[in-house]
């Protein structure tokens, strides 16, 4: 596939030319399913069936390519990594997506864990404060063909109020606490899956769901690291 003149898919020609895709990316990403997440013990046939289909080889860098479903984060650039397979799955699954959901992500770095989250989802809101990554991410999703994702650049720990209230939150970096107006842009019964704690340190994964009377109930998962949460200055 030449380069010249589809300067909309340069994501995917620095791809092609940096070399072959690795052989059968179908057959590693079954694998990938089969012996790093259901394995584990994410059992939603919705969430398994979304990591099969979502490639992840292009939405890693084309140096990363032959990694692409190995059971670890990757590197994006600027500081930012693409979250291992397992916790993608992970949680997606704690988030209980469902057909019809409306969704929020945010940190949406190479795009991979928002076309996850379209494959059940009626629609996901997805922010990136840097803005590279955000115009990569959209031209991305935009060319596989993932219409029901829409990306902005800004700053995520303030959410995206028009298009609020959300059934579902992702939070892909770790934060100090549980940022307000995402709780408040949350819906009644909706979730909230975030890491918490200090750059460096282990992190808490945490479920926060929001009840009827606006109250949270919040539980810890696992033990993460995740890149920190930037804020605009």
């Amino acid at each position: 596939m030449p380069c010249l003149g589809i300067a909309p898919f340069a994501w995917l020609c620095a791809i092609v030319s940096s070399g072959p895709v690795p052989p059968a990316p179908e057959p590693a990403r079954a694998r990938m399913v089969e012996e790093q997440i259901a394995a584990r013990g994410v059992k939603d046939p919705a969430v398994l069936a979304a990591m099969r289909e979502v490639p992840r080889h292009l939405f890693v860098r084309p140096a990363d390519l032959a990694r692409a479903y190995d059971d670890h984060p990757l590197s994006i650039g600027h500081g930012q990594t693409i979250s291992q397979p397992y916790i993608v799955a992970l949680m997606t699954e704690l988030a209980r997506p469902r057909p019809g959901h409306v969704a929020l992500e945010v940190g949406t770095g190479s795009g991979y864990q928002a076309a996850v989250l379209s494959r059940i989802v009626e629609r996901v809101y997805t922010i990136e404060l840097l803005e590279a990554l955000a115009t990569t991410a959209r031209r991305r999703l935009a060319d596989l063909g993932y219409d029901n994702v829409t990306v902005r650049a800004g700053d995520g720990y303030n959410g995206w109020p028009e298009a609020a209230p959300f059934d579902i939150i992702l939070v892909t970096a770790s934060a100090p606490d549980i940022p307000p107006p995402l709780v408040q842009q949350l819906k009644a019964g909706g979730r909230m899956i975030i890491p918490i704690g200090a750059t460096g340190e282990t992190q808490e994964l945490r479920v926060v769901e929001k009840k009827a009377d606006g109250s949270l109930e919040i539980r810890t998962v696992i033990p993460v690291r995740f890149v920190p949460l930037l804020r605009q200055p």
